[in-house]
C-alpha cells in the first residue's frame, strides 16, 4: 500500500481542508504531518462552517482515524479549546484521535519570543501569526525543545522551567514584557493535565504498521509550497517542510511509500503577511476578488492581499513535489470577472522574460506577463456536474492543462461538501 498526500501549491489558504473533508471516506486514516495552530483548515457541510487548526480534517468522518505527527508543534490551550469546539458533533476523540509522543510542543514563552522577534525587525516583518511557531522549530532544531512524550515524565515541570529560563534570557536582551507569562502558564498547565488523558503514541509504527495491515492513508500538510522553509520565498516562510519531503520526515514514513501527490490550488492566487507577490492586485479588481472570495484569514482574520494565478510558481510546486493530480478550489470567486488573467513569465528590471522562479526572484521587481482569457461571467451555484461547466470554465481548465501537464481531476465551485466537481 502507498500513502497519497495533499498539500498545498500556493502561499496557503487554498483549501486543503475541505478537500480532506470531501476525500476523507476513500481512507481509513488521516495524519498531519507538519505545522501548528497558524494553519486554518475550514470545512462547511450541512449548514454548518467550522474551522480546525491542529486536528486532522478527516475528524468529522466517525470511521476514520486521525493522526497528528511528528512533525507537527503543538499547541495544548489551542489544542484543549478544538477539541471542546468538537463537542457539538458528538465527535469521539478518545476512539478516531491520536498524537505523535514526539510531536514539539509550543509552550507560552515562544509566543512571548515569537512577538519579540517579530518586533525587533521593525518594517521588515515576515508577517508570523505570533502563534509561537517559529520559536519551536528553533527550539527542536536547536535540540531544547519540550515533546508531547515529556509531558507524561516525572520531572516535566523542570524540564519546562529550564526552557523558560532559557526564553526569559533572549527576551530581556530584546526588553519585552514578561506580564501575560503567569496567566498564559496556567492555561498552559491545565491543558497538559487535559492532554494526558488524550492517545499519545509512537505514530511511526501506527502508520508503518497500517501499511501492513493495506490500510488506506491520506497524509495531510499545512500552509503552502511556496511558504517551505528551503523552497518556499525565503525569508517570508514558515518553519517547517510543507512539501512532499515533509510527509516522509513528519509522519516517519519512506519515501518509497508515497503514492498519488494531490496539488491543491486556488484558480487565483492569494498570500497573507510580508514577501514577494508578483501577481497581487493594488486595484479595485483585487478589492473585488477579495470580497468575492472572503479572503480573510481563517486563523487570524487578517485580509490576505489578493492576485491573478500564477504559473511559473505553480508550476515550480508542482515540479518540487512530485504532483500527479490537480484540485482547482474557489472558481466560484471568478464568477464575477468578463476577463480573466493569467501570469505566464515575468519580467525582470532588464527587460528579460522568464518563466521559472529563480533565486533572485524574491529580491528583485518582477513584473507579471499575462494572457487574457474570456471569463464565464455566471453564477456556478447550482452547478453538480463538469458538463454543465460554462464553456469559458471548461476553456480555463483545459488551458491550465495544456500549460501545467498535469490533470485538474477536481474542481471546486463553492464552500459546501457537495460544490466539489469530480472529474
Amino acid at each position: 500500500m502507498k500513502m497519497d498526500v495533499l498539500l498545498g501549491l500556493q502561499w496557503g489558504d487554498e483549501g486543503k481542508g475541505k478537500v480532506v473533508d470531501v476525500l476523507a471516506p476513500q481512507y481509513e486514516i488521516v495524519a498531519r504531518f507538519q505545522g501548528g495552530p497558524n494553519a486554518g483548515h475550514t470545512l462547511e457541510f450541512d449548514g454548518i462552517k467550522h474551522v480546525l487548526h491542529q486536528i486532522p480534517s478527516g475528524i468529522f468522518r466517525s470511521q476514520i482515524l486521525n493522526i497528528i505527527g511528528n512533525g507537527v508543534v503543538l499547541d495544548p490551550i489551542v489544542m484543549k479549546k478544538e477539541i471542546d469546539g468538537l463537542a457539538k458533533f458528538k465527535i469521539d476523540y478518545k476512539k478516531n484521535l491520536v498524537i505523535s509522543k514526539k510531536a514539539t510542543i509550543i509552550i507560552p514563552s515562544h509566543k512571548l519570543l515569537d512577538a519579540a522577534y517579530e518586533q525587533s525587525k521593525g518594517d521588515k516583518k515576515i508577517g508570523s501569526t505570533l502563534k509561537g511557531i517559529g520559536p519551536t522549530y528553533q527550539d527542536k532544531i536547536g535540540r531544547s525543545a519540550l515533546r508531547v512524550g515529556d509531558m507524561l515524565s516525572p520531572d516535566f515541570k523542570d524540564k519546562y522551567n529550564a526552557l523558560v529560563e532559557k526564553h526569559k534570557t533572549i527576551l530581556s536582551f530584546y526588553d519585552h514584557p514578561l506580564d501575560a507569562l503567569a496567566e498564559m502558564e496556567e492555561q498552559f498547565f491545565a491543558a497538559i493535565e487535559f492532554f494526558k488523558t488524550l492517545n499519545l503514541v509512537d505514530s511511526e509504527y501506527l502508520v508503518n504498521d497500517a501499511f501492513s495491515e493495506k490500510k488506506r492513508i491520506l497524509a495531510e500538510g499545512a500552509q503552502g509550497s511556496l511558504l517551505d522553509v528551503d523552497f518556499g520565498s525565503y525569508p517570508f516562510v514558515t518553519s517547517s517542510t510543507t512539501m512532499t519531503a515533509g510527509a516522509c520526515t513528519g509522519l516517519g514514513v519512506s519515501p518509497s511509500k508515497i503514492g498519488e501527490v494531490f496539488g491543491i490550488f486556488k484558480a487565483y492566487c492569494t498570500r497573507v503577511g510580508s514577501g514577494p507577490f508578483p501577481t497581487e492586485l493594488f486595484d479595485q479588481t483585487g478589492e473585488d476578488m477579495r470580497k468575492e472570495g472572503n479572503e480573510f484569514g481563517s486563523t487570524t482574520g487578517r485580509p490576505r492581499r489578493c492576485g491573478w494565478l500564477d504559473l511559473p510558481a505553480l508550476k515550480y510546486s508542482i515540479m518540487i513535489n512530485g504532483v500527479t493530480q490537480l484540485f482547482m478550489m474557489k472558481a466560484d470567486v471568478l464568477n464575477i470577472f468578463e476577463e480573466i488573467k493569467v501570469c505566464t513569465h515575468y519580467e525582470l528590471p532588464s527587460g528579460e522574460k522568464i518563466d521559472r522562479l529563480s533565486f533572485e526572484i524574491s529580491e528583485v521587481d518582477a513584473k507579471p506577463v499575462y494572457k487574457t482569457l474570456k471569463g464565464w461571467n455566471c453564477s456556478l451555484e447550482n452547478i453538480d456536474s463538469y458538463e454543465k461547466f460554462p464553456s469559458e470554465l471548461k476553456n480555463y481548465v483545459s488551458y491550465l492543462e495544456s500549460e501545467l501537464n498535469v490533470p485538474i481531476k477536481l474542481v471546486s465551485v463553492g464552500p459546501d461538501r457537495k460544490q466539489t466537481i469530480l472529474r
